[in-house]
């Protein structure tokens, strides 16, 4: 079996003197699941995850599992379902940890061994995350984690005064981009049904380009931030999303350590949609994922369906769109540096690519 895909979003500026005339976005190719495993026994399928989807490759399994028994007409256990969200929410922190600090961030000796540390606890926390009881490699991951942002100046929701996050983070030229206002959209949980009963019924065709009736909503942490606030943070641009992330670590970490409850709402939801059909919403840390799953009478898989939360922000309408079209930003490479930075704080799953044209030569 060729598991091989393009694993890219290609992103063309089209460029009108010193203003974004518009954006286009060529989209990564997605595997067509149901082609590649129609007919296969449900539970073939679990181990052939991880090799499709190397980033949350545990919110995708317990994706596929919830809407597989959702099929079945079978529903998990409570404690099975609080091992599920409690490994999805320790996923969820190693994939914000890896966003904030590989790649990103010149590293000296010492903070190198902090990040390798951080992101070592990371790789036991995942892998101990199913485990139940307070005894668990669970407690100790954190600590370590903690210990290494703390190291690195994140001792809670802010970066410390003079910190290596601090400085990248007043790097950030908010002057060298200027956004336009536009009506915030956000995928929640309300919307999950609406989305796996379209997934079900028309598959790629929703998938590949989805819309809640020409809605094309925001998911992910500054989705998730806005939704926690009664009072929205001022501005969206690069600098306010990096904090936004700075904070929901700060939060996974309390709840990992049994002193937070808010973050397992809505995490893990299942849906059955009719005889040997089901459909599963995970909470990961890029945002909203649904699996929609068919089988028939012998557990044997007839369509299997899925929807990343980067299909919605690098939609062509989509929200990374929205905040580039119409803004204005500075010459040469100080506005395409601007332009990056922004595109990198929606933290897509694949990597992209970023070039310009004059609109008229578009």
């Amino acid at each position: 079996m060729n598991l091989a895909f393009r694993n890219e979003i290609a992103i063309t500026v089209l460029l009108s003197g010193g203003a974004i005339a518009d954006v286009k976005v060529e989209p990564r190719s997605r595997p067509p699941l149901t082609r590649l495993f129609a007919g296969k026994p449900a539970a073939s399928l679990l181990p052939v995850l991880p090799r499709l989807f190397s980033l949350c490759s545990v919110a995708h399994q317990v994706a596929y599992l919830s809407a597989v028994e959702a099929a079945r007409g079978d529903d998990a256990a409570p404690m099975t379902m609080r091992r599920r969200i409690t490994a999805v929410i320790a996923e969820r922190l190693t994939e914000l940890l890896r966003s904030l600090f590989i790649g990103r961030l010149a590293l000296d000796g010492a903070r190198a061994a902090s990040v390798r540390a951080m992101m070592q606890a990371g790789a036991v926390l995942c892998a101990g995350a199913d485990e139940s009881g307070p005894e668990t490699p669970r407690r100790e991951a954190v600590l370590q984690i903690k210990s290494a942002l703390g190291e690195l100046g994140i001792a809670g929701e802010d970066p410390a005064p003079g910190s290596m996050i601090a400085a990248y983070l007043a790097g950030l030229d908010a002057e060298a981009l200027t956004s336009p206002l536009a009506e915030p959209s956000f995928l929640t949980a309300a919307d999950d049904l609406d989305i796996v009963t379209r997934l079900s019924r028309d598959g790629a065709d929703f998938s590949d380009a989805p819309d809640l009736h020409g809605r094309i909503p925001e998911t992910g942490v500054w989705a998730r931030r806005i939704g926690r606030q009664p009072v929205p943070p001022p501005g969206a641009g690069p600098a306010e999303r990096f904090k936004a992330r700075i904070a929901e670590v700060a939060r996974l970490c309390a709840w990992l350590e049994g002193s937070g409850q808010d973050h397992d709402d809505s995490a893990v939801a299942a849906y059955r949609l009719g005889s040997g059909k089901g459909a599963a919403a995970v909470e990961c840390a890029r945002g909203r994922l649904h699996h929609a799953v068919e089988l028939d009478r012998d557990d044997r898989i007839v369509r299997f369906e899925f929807l990343a939360p980067t299909e919605w922000n690098f939609h062509g309408r989509g929200p990374l769109v929205r905040s580039l079209k119409g803004a204005v930003l500075a010459s040469g490479r100080r506005g395409q540096d601007a332009v990056r930075a922004l595109v990198d704080s929606f933290d897509p799953c694949v990597g992209f690519s970023l070039s310009y044209r004059e609109a008229g030569h578009a």
